[in-house]
């Protein structure tokens, strides 16, 4: 039958929906970053959890549940447990009051106190615990309190860790409260302690629990602090997996140990997300002006001061102790960086490590930021369907997936899986920066989803309406935007990355180790010598580090918090 009987129309060619088209786009471009994370995060920990569940090629539960059994495992855990939480609940009481005052008070100088609070951080954990130990040990100006080798210097550790973590949370939101209320308050006749309890803390509340439970995520999985202070005596979960890792090569109690781990991280993470999504009255706010100090304000001042001479307390005593030399003062220690130690401690001196840990930390970067950008930029784009927006969720999810899972247990899962064809990776000098650009790669994309968010999708239209290809739209409308907090972003990668230390002490061969794990060597090692040179290296370790945050923190966006 002829096209032009009567009555026919053509069909015109079908195309797909356009939503379908633009779901169909989304994956294409998600595919680059879930194929990498498929390969070095999803497979490296499928095989540690196989290596727990799965015993002479059979599926056997039963062994996971008789390792949880063990009664050192429930001791482990129950430390991990109370530990945890004391160091939460201190780090929320000596955080809130500076949290208030470096953010609502027209303190001066108080960017260059803000940013001293954050230091402490950033510090490679292992240069946290050699400082505590020098502060606490036989000689150390708190020696007298017999705290070195317990459970306090290990709590005191790690709150030293995460107060900045509630001042900056905190901070941010306080920053951003409307004034109004309290003042609302006060005129009625409110006391300033009733103003807080009734007014302020209910509206922080979302703020303060989301603080609180990520700082207990990173006390529960820290590993170089606790490693450090409490040896083999006093273990957490996280360096328990080390320890039958590397000592007691016990591969499949140290699998079941990273399941359980992983199962608690996750419900953790999904709490403090669901704690995020809670609306929040200040979500919109602009940040509101300082108001000057007044006498009222003294007692929280005070506190802020104190908190400040507390953090710096370990750090001045760690300089102070590898400038110390016999009797007196010199540069002995950091002379004896450029040999291999007393007794041969190390195979390679302490400035060819830090060499190494400079190149790895800049692969590191490059690694996280670039799957980082691809990454904020699929999740923070405007989403034109329901379908569209769940699978922009889903792929949020995903790609924060190696935040729930700690580095000594990305570490492990990477030593047992990527050591044989197709992926043979245990020769590749790329394989400790893979594993440290992942452990980088949340915050990335944490740093930098508020602000391409924040962006108003409507000047992307117009420039779109222009004739502006979509190219051309990111260098116009994105970037002069996001510049910043791309540069804060390879500064928090790059300060990660040299800090690194539980993924790392898996993966770094003896003739090529980075700085904290030379650093660990050295203290492990007997002799007065190697324990200077360990002390000079941590302050070598640290300087570098902060000077990569401070100048960080010159670039951060007022109301983005940075954790």
């Amino acid at each position: 039958m002829s096209l032009d009987t009567p009555g026919l129309v053509p069909r015109p060619a079908t195309r797909p929906p356009r939503a379908a088209r633009r779901v169909a786009g989304l994956l294409a471009i998600a595919a680059a970053p879930v194929l990498v994370l498929g390969v070095l995060f999803v497979l490296p920990v499928a095989g540690m959890v196989a290596e727990g569940f799965v015993v002479d090629g059979r599926f056997a539960p039963g062994a996971v549940l008789d390792v949880l059994a063990r009664p050192r495992v429930h001791r482990v855990a129950w430390f991990t447990v109370w530990t945890s939480g004391v160091a939460t609940l201190l780090a929320v009481v000596l955080g809130l009051p500076a949290a208030y005052a470096l953010h609502r008070l027209a303190l001066p100088g108080r960017a260059v106190v803000r940013a001293a609070l954050l230091v402490p951080f950033v510090l490679p954990t292992v240069v946290v615990g050699v400082a505590f130990r020098q502060l606490l040990g036989e000689g150390g100006p708190l020696g007298f309190l017999g705290l070195d080798g317990t459970p306090v210097a290990i709590v005191c550790g790690l709150v030293f860790f995460n107060v900045a973590v509630v001042v900056r949370t905190v901070g941010v939101a306080w920053e951003s409260l409307d004034p109004r209320p309290g003042q609302a308050a006060a005129a009625l006749g409110a006391s300033p302690w009733q103003v807080l309890r009734t007014v302020t803390l209910p509206a922080l509340r979302p703020a303060i629990v989301g603080a609180a439970s990520i700082v207990f995520l990173f006390c529960a999985t820290a590993f170089g602090v606790v490693l450090t202070l409490g040896g083999v005596r006093y273990s957490t979960v996280e360096t328990e997996i080390y320890l039958l890792t590397t000592t007691v090569f016990d591969l499949q109690a140290a699998a079941a140990l990273s399941v359980l781990q992983i199962v608690v991280v996750v419900a953790l993470l999904a709490l403090a997300a669901r704690l995020r999504a809670t609306p929040d009255p200040t979500a919109q706010r602009a940040v509101a002006p300082a108001r000057a100090v007044r006498r009222s304000d003294a007692p929280v001042v005070v506190a802020t001061l104190l908190v400040l001479a507390a953090m710096l307390l370990p750090i001045v005593t760690l300089v102070l102790g590898s400038l110390s030399v016999g009797d007196g003062w010199g540069l002995d220690n950091y002379r004896a960086l450029t040999t291999a130690g007393d007794d041969q401690a190390l195979l390679v001196p302490v400035t060819t490590a830090l060499l190494v840990s400079l190149r790895t930390a800049v692969d590191a970067m490059w690694m996280a930021l670039l799957v980082g950008i691809v990454v904020s930029l699929i999740v923070t784009r405007r989403s034109h369907s329901v379908g569209e927006r769940r699978v922009r969720s889903t792929l949020d999810g995903f790609f924060m997936l190696p935040l729930g899972v700690s580095a000594v247990t990305l570490g492990f899962g990477f030593l047992i899986t990527l050591d044989r064809p197709p992926l043979d990776l245990r020769d590749s000098p790329l394989l400790v920066p893979m594993a440290q650009a992942l452990v980088a790669l949340p915050l990335v994309v944490r740093s930098l989803t508020p602000v391409l968010g924040g962006i108003d999708d409507r000047q992307r239209q117009a420039a779109a309406s222009l004739g502006a290809s979509p190219w051309r739209t990111l260098l116009t409308v994105d970037l002069p935007v996001v510049w910043k907090p791309v540069l804060a972003a390879c500064g928090f990668a790059f300060a990660v990355s040299l800090g690194e230390f539980g993924a790392t002490s898996f993966l770094a061969r003896d003739t090529n180790p980075t700085l904290p794990v030379v650093i660990f060597r050295l203290i492990g090692h007997p002799g007065e010598a190697n324990y200077g040179m360990a002390l000079a290296a941590s302050v070598v370790l640290a300087v570098v580090t902060a000077v990569v945050v401070l100048g960080v923190e010159r670039l951060r966006v007022p109301g983005v918090g940075a954790f």
